[in-house]
């Protein structure tokens, strides 16, 4: 029997746990591991019976509980049980060596009413959480990254409409190139 341990925010053992426990449910299910949770510490113990795919369900068990230790629901951190989606963490203690200038640039990413984070979403088809001095970014790995560039822009001090014309043009290409894959002629 395959065993790992590891520890998430205390402030995020609920969302692990879900509502009469569906989420710990949830990922037992969809990733065939066992997971045992500490309330007081944000310990949890994952395990696995089944010596063959242990080590990729381990491993998959380790991004969705870290993914909800990062502040993303279960439902959008199961997406990592996938094949194609990765997650991504961008630490922002890095960048902001002051508690004002770690508010200042979560700000700038959040934006007002959460708006900065909704476009930036929209823009690179990922998800992206702000949790504590952390970005943590869920999708494909292409996305993940406009979506990493994008986030470093506004961190370095870009303007919104400078990060997002960026993207426009990002997703224009894409859209050109896919076109071209599937053989049709683009008009621009």
């Amino acid at each position: 029997m395959a065993e790992e341990e590891l520890r998430i925010p205390i402030d995020r053992v609920g969302a692990l746990v879900g509502a009469s426990g569906w989420a710990k449910r949830l990922i037992e299910k969809t990733l065939g591991v066992k997971l045992k949770i500490d309330s007081n510490t944000g310990d949890v113990k994952i395990t696995c019976e089944d010596e063959s795919s242990a080590a990729v369900a381990m491993w998959k068990a380790k991004r969705v509980i870290e993914a909800i230790g990062l502040g993303f629901n279960p439902k959008k951190a199961l997406l990592l049980a996938g094949d194609e989606y990765t997650l991504s963490v961008i630490d922002l203690s890095e960048y902001a060596p002051t508690k004002n200038s770690l508010i200042r640039i979560k700000g700038r990413i959040i934006g007002r009413k959460g708006k900065a984070r909704e476009n930036l979403e929209r823009y690179t088809d990922t998800y992206i959480s702000v949790y504590r001095d952390k970005i943590a970014i869920i999708g494909k790995i292409e996305d993940v990254k406009l979506a990493e560039k994008a986030i470093e822009m506004l961190i370095e001090g870009a303007e919104h409409s400078t990060v997002y014309k960026m993207l426009e043009r990002e997703s224009w290409r894409r859209k050109r190139d896919e076109l071209l894959r599937k053989g049709g002629i683009p008009l621009w």
